[in-house]
């Protein structure tokens, strides 16, 4: 990361990263797919009803993740292996005692958390259900998620795909037998979403094992040390409030949606999972962005960050061009893959037209940010996340939505946001660039 070339290093670091995401929604794709073709467009808003609250729950916890990737990359690329090895297992630590207070909160809040948001009466019952479920997977989706972390933080986005790949099949296996052979619907989809989990889990943790080296886990040695949770907690919380907070204007968006019926709920749902690939793909960049920054800010080499910004820019857009150009044109027949009722596909086109196109902008917006926490700095950053993204959307949701009521009206409420956000990053990241520039010349 810190020596050669950095677009070709790049592509090799995001393409497995991508893949992993992509694969990931794939196989979420077959929950929402199977559920919706075998149990019928009320299941498939049961379970895309409790998407937007499940992120609001998990995404704190999740951002902070983000702060173990940075501190580990760090270290790794400066050879601090005492450092290194305890970021490693206070890392997990975090993720173990997160992964059960997730479990606590999802089981025993899931339902009065899905009435708050007005989720119709007709299938509050199997979002209460499927959160339920879900949420007793948590401490394995943690423990993954952490210590793939990690291994991305040192070079390595293949093992976690591999990993994923085989968690990932016995996921869509599992919900085709569950739901379909044994008719069990919404909590069939959830079971095999945790035993799925718990693979992963298990083999993200045999590989640190395994591992030779400073990113070495040891289950002896797992530890909360104050002089890690700090730095962790530093880059990890400011992420982890940026993405709650932006999933709580989802959660006000998806109950803007419920407004609209259970029907208009299978649309955002299928279109919403449409987006994730999306996201997913720039996403990869952005992660990509944030380890280059951190190993180079590591070793001192700040003009070298300001190149991997430049062609991560270049990257991201012109992957999110092609794709969300290829989601518009073709989004109505991508949408009949989850569902033949021509009045869901309808409302998800409706909300893919204004969404896919622009997405490049949701890519810029996400960089600049990435950039900023691989050089250590994140409270501002999700400071003007929240105010551009999040203020956008209430303004809309709550001002210009009541009066003008459509999805396309209210799905307006993304670019918009993305395009303000942006401005307000690129101006933090000037002047947080000259900073560092100016440390650098003044040593």
């Amino acid at each position: 990361m810190c020596n050669g070339t950095i677009m070709d290093k790049l592509i090799s670091f995001s393409l497995p990263l991508m893949v992993s995401g992509i694969l990931q929604l794939m196989f979420n794709a077959v929950d929402i797919i199977v559920v919706g073709r075998f149990s019928g467009s009320q299941a498939l808003a049961a379970v895309g009803s409790t998407t937007a609250l499940i992120n609001v729950f998990i995404n704190l916890f999740m951002g902070i993740s983000l702060g173990a990737n940075v501190l580990a990359a760090r270290y790794y690329a400066a050879g601090r292996d005492r450092e290194m090895s305890e970021t490693v297992h206070t890392s997990i630590m975090l993720a173990l005692i997160s992964g059960v207070v997730m479990a606590f909160v999802g089981v025993f809040f899931a339902k009065g958390a899905l009435e708050l948001m007005d989720t119709p009466a007709d299938v509050i019952d199997q979002s209460a259900l499927y959160m339920r479920i879900y949420f007793m997977g948590m401490p394995f989706f943690m423990l993954y998620n952490y210590g793939a972390a990690i291994l991305r933080a040192v070079g390595d986005t293949k093992r976690p795909l591999y990993f994923l790949i085989v968690s990932g099949v016995i996921n869509a296996g599992l919900n085709m037998f569950l739901v379909i052979v044994f008719s069990l619907g919404v909590a069939g989809v959830a079971i095999a979403t945790v035993v799925s989990q718990a693979i992963s889990c298990v083999l993200v943790l045999r590989c640190l094992y395994k591992s030779e080296g400073s990113y070495q886990l040891r289950f002896s040695k797992l530890c909360l040390k104050k002089d890690y949770i700090i730095p962790i907690f530093q880059v990890g919380i400011p992420a982890g409030i940026q993405s709650t907070v932006i999933n709580f204007s989802n959660v006000l968006l998806q109950s803007s949606v419920n407004s609209f019926g259970s029907i208009a709920m299978a649309g955002y749902t299928a279109a919403n999972n449409v987006l994730g690939f999306l996201y997913t793909s720039v996403n990869s960049v952005t992660q990509a962005c944030m380890s280059f920054t951190s190993q180079n800010y590591g070793v001192g080499k700040y003009k070298r960050m300001d190149k991997v910004l430049i062609d991560c820019l270049i990257l991201s857009s012109g992957m999110a061009l092609v794709m969300g150009g290829g989601a518009y044109l073709f989004g109505t027949e991508i949408l009949q893959i989850y569902t033949g009722d021509p009045e869901v596909i309808r409302c998800g086109m409706e909300i893919l037209s204004i969404t896919t196109v622009p997405y490049f902008l949701c890519g810029i917006m996400d960089l600049f940010p990435g950039a900023l926490r691989g050089m250590g700095c994140s409270a501002v950053p999700m400071i003007l996340s929240v105010i551009g993204t999040v203020g956008t959307r209430i303004v809309w949701i709550f001002g210009i939505f009541p009066q003008h009521r459509s999805l396309y009206v209210l799905f307006i409420s993304y670019p918009g946001s993305w395009i303000i956000t942006i401005i307000m990053q690129v101006i933090c990241y000037l002047i947080v660039r000259k900073k560092v520039h100016s440390r650098a010349a003044a040593v």
